[in-house]
């Protein structure tokens, strides 16, 4: 990283220091320990332009704040058989590590159907499964490596796939897609 690089991430942590506490808490909850690479990664996201960034922090973190993700893993999908039929009906799963210490994440698209629930319960489950990305398996991931690890391998399985279940599955998976802008800005890029 550049100087001016630099110069900007100490920019940007500062008015992320100076944000209300309720933001910081968030903050914390989301960096998981790596708060200068989580700021890299939404200075990235908006060609190092600190004010975007800035606002993209605020707007990533009052979203978090007014939908409870810090706390959506203690969230279960109830009753059980609900959260079986939306699991069973959207196959996606931590599979292992890269030889280089990446989380692999498999998602079995061809025989994924997204049709036992409404499109909410599988949003639902997706922004969970993001969060189990941040918040355990890529910490767990940086510990194991020894190193900052902000990413991760998604195989897509296309096994079953029929082109008669892709207009259902295009319909659903564009609404679950809609939700990442909304709540991991940096993961998305620019927009």
């Amino acid at each position: 990283m550049g100087v001016a690089e630099q110069e900007a991430v100490k920019q940007l942590k500062l008015l992320v220091d100076a944000a209300d506490e309720p933001l910081k808490i968030t903050f914390q909850n989301m960096h998981q320990g790596y708060p200068i690479e989580t700021l890299v990664r939404f200075l990235k996201a908006r060609d190092w332009n600190i004010a975007k960034a800035n606002k993209m922090i605020v707007d990533c973190l009052n979203w978090r704040l007014e939908n409870g993700i810090d706390n959506i893993l203690t969230k279960p999908i109830i009753p059980t058989d609900l959260y079986k039929s939306v699991r069973d009906s959207q196959l996606v799963g931590f599979s292992g590590y890269t030889r280089q210490g990446l989380p692999v994440i498999a998602i079995g698209v061809g025989l994924s159907t997204f049709d036992k629930q409404s499109v909410n319960y599988y949003v639902q489950s997706h922004i969970q499964m993001n969060e189990y990305r941040d918040r355990v398996l890529l910490p767990a991931a940086a510990k194991k490596c020894g190193k900052y690890v902000g990413t991760c391998v998604k195989v897509l399985d296309m096994t079953g796939l029929r082109l008669s279940a892709l207009n259902n599955i295009k319909r659903k998976q564009t609404r679950i897609t809609l939700s990442m802008p909304l709540t991991y800005f940096q993961r998305v890029g620019r927009s």
